[in-house]
């Protein structure tokens, strides 16, 4: 009996050697995209940061002077960060209730539901450019169509984006638009939620509302925090905006942290200061997604975990 129980034992164990050897094989493309595109790029913009390189002049050690510029003399990148954030926050917070909410309603028995949830996720696919430059059709001051509407039950033309105070949450709003990749997520989540929760709740009492709360919210926040996350990243590094249709304005209202270092590197060819702004850039979404990461114990729910 001992000597069956080594052998199966020792089997078992050139087995699981065997298995780990041909994991760690088929990990080794994944490992290269992660240091090739990823992790030695991120040095190397680390490392020309330290640098004032302007295009074809040759790289000059100045140490820490871009940094100390940034933070002293860079007026720009100041405004950039509370534009970057600010756009951030009401884009991610409008994202998640608009996907949610509209999930919702497509995981109902409605006619149609298919051809709904593919119009929902259509302008996820568009490309980007093409939005927004068709969106600053319908916020133009003059003959856009929502301006149109506006005059005709009596109110006073908006500048969307010609208004330094509306231009981030006018942008904010195609970006919500855009969020049908959400919508999908959250409509696989709402349909994994075990349906003999809600059938005891409604036994019990419980109306739409406090079901929606105490079981359907709790059931969802891993996908909550995983279009948190996903959300967040996306909507901090926007950029399509400014290109296309704003370049910064009106003033520095729509000077994106990502915008920034495409002026300072490709219109100016301060490379080595764009460098900096760039790995400060890494630092605030790392410090961002780490609240998040540090925070998702107190709030998320797992299914048979404690």
């Amino acid at each position: 009996m001992s000597i069956l129980f080594k052998k199966s034992k020792r089997r078992r164990s050139r087995m699981s050697i065997k298995e780990e050897r041909t994991a760690y094989l088929y990990l080794i493309p994944a490992f290269m995209g992660l240091t090739f595109i990823t992790y030695l790029p991120l040095l190397g913009v680390f490392g020309i940061s330290f640098f004032e390189w302007k295009g074809i002049s040759a790289p000059r050690f100045n140490g820490l002077d871009n940094y100390i510029k940034l933070f002293t003399r860079d007026h720009f990148f100041i405004d950039s960060i509370k534009v970057t954030v600010y756009f951030s926050l009401i884009a991610v917070l409008g994202s998640m209730i608009y996907s949610l909410f509209i999930a919702m309603l497509l995981n109902r028995k409605i006619p149609a539901r298919g051809f709904f949830r593919a119009i929902f996720y259509v302008p996820y696919v568009l490309p980007a450019t093409a939005v927004y430059i068709g969106w600053s059709w319908l916020y133009e001051t003059n003959f856009g169509l929502f301006n149109y509407l506006l005059t005709k039950i009596g109110l006073n033309r908006v500048q969307f984006l010609a208004s330094s105070k509306l231009v981030v949450p006018s942008l904010a709003v195609i970006s919500v638009w855009l969020s049908g990749n959400l919508i999908v997520i959250f409509l696989a989540g709402l349909q994994n939620v075990p349906r003999i929760y809600h059938e005891a709740a409604e036994i019990d009492g419980a109306n739409s509302w406090q079901r929606f709360r105490h079981i359907t919210i709790p059931c969802m926040t891993p996908i909550i925090f995983y279009n948190l996350l996903m959300s967040l990243v996306t909507n901090m590094q926007i950029v399509v905006p400014a290109l296309s249709i704003t370049n910064g304005g009106p003033g520095n209202a729509s000077m994106f942290m990502t915008y920034l270092m495409y002026r300072y590197a490709f219109l100016s060819n301060q490379i080595g200061y764009a460098c900096a702004i760039s790995f400060i850039f890494f630092l605030i979404i790392a410090i961002f997604t780490g609240i998040l990461f540090a925070t998702s114990k107190a709030w998320i729910f797992y299914e048979g975990g404690d």
